[in-house]
């Protein structure tokens, strides 16, 4: 499970499901003394508008936090937790209409005349509202898209296939290059490593590997982001995650091969907004 791959509208969902947690626990009605009910003394209103909602909630942020989601029923856990939250706010509004509903039998306890909602159906409707505009805005605004906890940048980052300091072709410490026209062996004089009085050795100059632009960097992307498979294929091999560093092991034109905590690569190709370590 990465808590990294949360993003603010999860937050906003698990804020609002401990609000309705809390809010099961007081008064229905509007009204004193101990025979007061809350929503624990209905069954039926408690499973449906309040227990939905945090399980609802639960789902959701199952299914960001786990890198393959099950499904149930054919449905993404996901999916189905907006659904659920999506019910309990329509059970807390008609809720709110008629708070009794099949708790007429209580009307005794407030002499016969209905009283007003109390604070647990008003908190709860607030919440459930709150829940189910969060789990459906969540893919859809930006700014709740973004992640809930930032990433930590590396401290000391390897990278797989990291370039020396000078990069590729540095000479070393101990290689010394003379400067031009400077050493050069003249006429009869025996080359460096040469025999005195041998003739001059012909060393062929060792091809050096062409210089290239690109170093390994660990990088974030700002949203949730397939990854394709090497093979050119259109296949998602795994999906990056905001608040999670990857390594860019290789540049293919304006798109990364990225690698993943386990060892897993393929083709980023979208790279716009993303964060260098």
């Amino acid at each position: 499970m990465n808590i990294r791959s949360l993003t603010r509208g999860d937050g906003v969902v698990i804020g609002a499901a401990v609000l309705l947690f809390i809010a099961s626990f007081l008064d229905t009605f509007d009204g004193s003394g101990d025979d007061v009910p809350n929503a624990w003394d209905n069954l039926g209103l408690v499973m449906s508008m309040y227990v939905a909602g945090i399980v609802g909630a639960v789902l959701i942020v199952l299914a960001r936090a786990l890198p393959q989601p099950p499904k149930v029923i054919g449905l993404d856990v996901g999916q189905l937790g907006v659904a659920l939250t999506i019910f309990a706010a329509w059970t807390s509004f008609w809720s709110i209409i008629d708070p009794f509903g099949a708790m007429e039998e209580l009307l005794g306890a407030f002499g016969g005349s209905e009283p007003d909602s109390g604070a647990g159906l008003i908190l709860g409707l607030i919440a459930c509202l709150l829940l189910a505009a969060a789990a459906i805005a969540t893919p859809l605004v930006p700014a709740l898209k973004a992640a809930l906890v930032g990433a930590p940048r590396p401290a000391a980052p390897q990278p797989y296939g990291a370039q020396p300091p000078g990069g590729y072709g540095y000479p070393g410490a101990g290689a010394q290059q003379a400067p031009f026209g400077a050493g050069q062996p003249g006429p009869g004089q025996p080359g460096p490593g040469a025999p005195f009085g041998g003739a001059p050795q012909q060393q062929a100059a060792a091809p050096q590997p062409p210089a290239s632009d690109f170093s390994p960097f660990w990088f974030a992307v700002p949203v949730a982001r397939p990854l394709f498979a090497e093979d050119g294929s259109q296949s998602t091999i795994a999906e990056l995650a905001p608040g999670t560093w990857y390594l860019a092991v290789e540049q293919r034109g304006p798109s990364l091969v990225a690698q993943t905590q386990d060892g897993r690569r393929g083709v980023l190709q979208d790279t716009s907004g993303i964060q260098r370590g």
